[in-house]
């Protein structure tokens, strides 16, 4: 009876083997043969689908706090589109549209330094705030135009003033006053530091620890801010991708990118140090006093005097350099930063990355070498294990082959698990039948 039992359990174990062989074998044929499979949530471009949506169907993005896009949209039909390619839609009642015809009008009136004005995407409204310097007549004029604008149009007034940060990661200095380093860039031929271009008009020589480092060749401010810093020698030198965050650590930069509202971000200056916060809004206009600032990007990191064109950067990614702002790191207050990727094609430069080169090096945001702090500036990083967890995602894709071969794997593992049971069973019994007649 035990024998029997035993072939009845062989058998079944041959079914399951040869049933699974043909499972996985559909499987693999079945994603290979399939169109690609539409994106999953984390891999949703926010932007793509406010593009594609169109300025009179949407009012902006940003990430939630759950870390998933989220996109303003006006309409149902565009909140379902929204929803069908993964990301969390918000219906609002101003178009992106709308609002950026807001900004348009609060353009074209007389110029009031100590304003600015951001598109808030959260909120669905056009924020325009006025600094301690702004007169209450001036104030006045400025909320009777809001109120004109529509009531999406919110005024308030906050402290201190919107200045920019003159006087960052490394220190810099020249008659000018003092700056920060912000990231290194090169033409190719020549090695540069950007950083803010109200730090000095063009022919500034700048110095560092008693040497010069070299002179301002090209530069935007007001309108952008940023500028170009040719190194004396022309060369960078080692350790040129990596930002300095005190302690004698740094950040390996890997690639440039757009900053998104919500987004975790951190900045670093010689005055303050390390920094971190979110960005609070995009396409920023800042009133300062020597002139207007537009497309900036605004954050809630603080920042103060001696900060100005230090970076900002998330994730060993580089977004901006320190423009202005108000407030202090003890206080806290509103920061300013020029897009990088702005500035680099404007400039004709890329930036020098811990990765492979390219042209612009910008399109798209690599991921972080390091962590901030992870290495010293011109040090290796540590791995980051990317690799491994994309070829183990990749693995368990069931839109993927992976699957489909785990399971060939497994039925081949039971077939060859059955066919050894087997053949030492028949040895065992082989032992037993000579040992008897033998004896």
């Amino acid at each position: 009876m035990s024998h029997v039992r035993r072939r009845i359990v062989r058998r079944a174990v041959r079914l399951a083997a040869v049933g699974g062989l043909l499972l996985g074998g559909t499987m693999v044929t079945t994603a290979v043969a399939d169109e690609p499979a539409a994106p999953r949530a984390e891999e949703v471009t926010a932007a793509g689908l406010v593009s594609r949506l169109g300025a009179s169907r949407t009012a902006g993005h940003w990430i939630g706090a759950d870390g998933r896009p989220v996109v303003a949209v006006t309409d149902a039909g565009a909140a379902a589109e929204v929803r069908r390619a993964g990301a969390t839609a918000k219906l609002v009642t101003h178009s992106m549209r709308e609002l950026k015809s807001a900004t348009a009008t609060l353009r074209s009136l007389p110029r009031v330094a100590g304003t600015a004005w951001t598109v808030d995407y959260r909120s669905n409204e056009v924020v325009v705030r006025g600094d301690s310097t702004v007169s209450t007549d001036d104030w006045s004029e400025v909320t009777d135009a809001a109120e004109e604008i529509g009531g999406f149009v919110r005024t308030e007034r906050t402290g201190g003033a919107f200045t920019p940060r003159v006087s960052g990661a490394q220190p810099i200095l020249s008659t000018a006053g003092r700056c920060s380093a912000g990231f290194n860039v090169t033409d190719g031929t020549d090695d540069f530091v950007l950083t803010a271009g109200h730090c000095g008009p063009t022919g500034s020589v700048w110095f560092a620890d008693g040497r010069e480092v070299g002179a301002t060749v090209a530069g935007s401010f007001p309108g952008d801010d940023f500028s170009l810093v040719r190194y004396a020698d022309g060369d960078a030198g080692d350790g040129a991708e990596v930002v300095a965050v005190g302690d004698g650590k740094g950040v390996r930069i890997t690639g440039t990118g757009e900053a998104a509202v919500g987004q975790r971000v951190f900045r670093s200056g010689s005055t303050s140090g390390l920094r971190d916060g979110r960005v609070t809004a995009v396409d920023a206009t800042v009133n300062y006093p020597e002139g207007t600032v537009t497309g900036l990007i605004e954050t809630d990191v603080c920042a103060e005097s001696g900060d100005s064109g230090g970076p900002l950067f998330s994730e060993g990614v580089a977004l901006g350099i320190t423009s202005g702002g108000n407030g202090d790191c003890a206080s806290g207050g509103t920061t300013f930063f020029q897009p990088v990727s702005e500035a680099l094609r404007s400039l004709g430069v890329r930036l020098i990355t811990a990765g492979p080169a390219g042209p612009g090096q910008g399109a798209s945001a690599a991921p972080s070498a390091s962590a901030p702090g992870a290495a010293a500036p011109g040090g290796a990083a540590p791995a980051s294990g990317t690799q491994a967890s994309t070829l183990l995602a990749r693995l368990t894709d069931r839109q993927n082959v992976g699957p489909g071969l785990l399971v060939v794997a497994g039925s081949l593992l039971m077939w060859v698990a059955a066919r050894w049971i087997r053949t030492e069973h028949d040895r065992k019994a082989y032992r037993r039948h000579y040992s008897a007649t033998w004896g």
